[in-house]
């Protein structure tokens, strides 16, 4: 009789650990579905839980997004896909109740794609920014040194004047020495407070507004072009408004010029030259972007075109297109 009663006990808890074990199972699996987002292939959800979680995902991808944005424009990147993503999420959350989950699993694969693109370009830009804060370094240190080189030959300049009492013709040629020395080391001084465009990059506009790497496009179709780049640092340059001159000149040798849309010339070098465009800008020493945006109704000629950018009397940039 023990002996029956054992083995229907045994039986029992086979029997339950059975049952226990395949509850572990189907818990895992449905975790495991929940976490590769699958589970919602095998049981439908409702239309108001899809929203609601959809709206969640996208709230969080915003977030994201927005993030990478900052610092990729502090950075001096350039935003507009990132922009233009964020505009698109606050379209589809208007819209979820009219999308399909399958295509806004499209979507947010997308966004997700687009998260792991910017952070590679995040790595990128700080690298490119170290080092243009060691060559801002080095121009710093140097124009240093210029400036104590400077007030050396001043004073200089004053103790012969007062201490050495020489002659009047002596002193008079050691003075124009010193005072050639002096405007050199001044000349050399202003030039390392010169703004200095670097990444200077050229994008065809097209009608609707889309942007694209102007090279090797078709002259007659380029008729708007955005020319951009970013001014270095420099602690020896004045926070101030600062005017830059842009100068497109075609494979002629001729700058492109149109009175009408703001065309002038201006004094480089004791030279007239003739400017494409001009932009006044508060210099706000932060490696800031600065961009030209120039309608060309006529289109460009084909072939390479010159970009020159000057300020305060210096070329400050260089650049190139070239169009078929």
């Amino acid at each position: 009789m023990e002996s029956d009663n054992s083995r229907e006990n045994e039986s029992k808890l086979k029997r339950l650990v059975t049952l226990l074990t395949i509850l572990v199972f189907l818990l895992a699996g449905w975790i495991l579905l929940d976490r590769l987002g699958l589970v919602d292939r095998f049981i439908p959800q409702s239309k108001e839980r899809f929203v609601e979680n959809a709206q969640v995902k996208l709230d969080s991808v915003a977030e994201q997004l927005n993030l990478r944005l900052i610092q990729i424009k502090k950075l001096g990147g350039k935003v507009s896909e990132l922009e233009t993503a964020k505009a698109q999420i606050l379209g589809d959350q208007k819209h979820l109740n009219e999308i399909d989950p399958a295509e806004f699993q499209k979507k947010l694969n997308y966004y997700l794609h687009l998260l792991g693109q910017k952070d590679a370009e995040i790595k990128k830009l700080k690298k490119e920014n170290v080092v243009l804060i060691l060559r801002n370094d080095s121009l710093s240190r140097e124009a240093q040194i210029l400036k104590v080189g400077l007030v050396n030959i001043q004073k200089a300049l004053e103790d012969s004047s007062k201490t050495f009492g020489l002659k009047e013709r002596e002193l008079s040629e050691k003075s124009r020495v010193l005072e050639i020395r002096n405007k050199e080391l001044t000349e050399k001084v202003s030039a390392a407070a010169a703004l200095r465009a670097e990444g200077v990059n050229v994008y065809a506009i097209s009608s609707r507004g889309k942007e694209s790497s102007v090279n090797n496009q078709k002259a007659r179709k380029v008729d708007k072009i955005r020319v951009m780049f970013h001014l270095q640092e420099n602690s020896l340059a004045n926070k101030e408004i600062k005017a830059v001159f842009l100068r497109i000149i075609e494979p002629t040798g001729t700058t492109i010029s149109d009175y009408n849309l703001g065309s002038g010339t201006f004094d480089f070098k004791g030279r007239e030259l003739t400017f494409t465009s001009r932009q006044r800008i508060f210099y706000e020493n932060n490696h800031q972007s600065v961009e030209f945006i120039y309608s060309r109704p006529n289109g460009f000629k084909p072939g390479k075109h010159e970009i020159e950018l000057y300020a305060e009397g210096y070329l400050i940039g260089l650049g190139t297109f070239e169009v078929r």
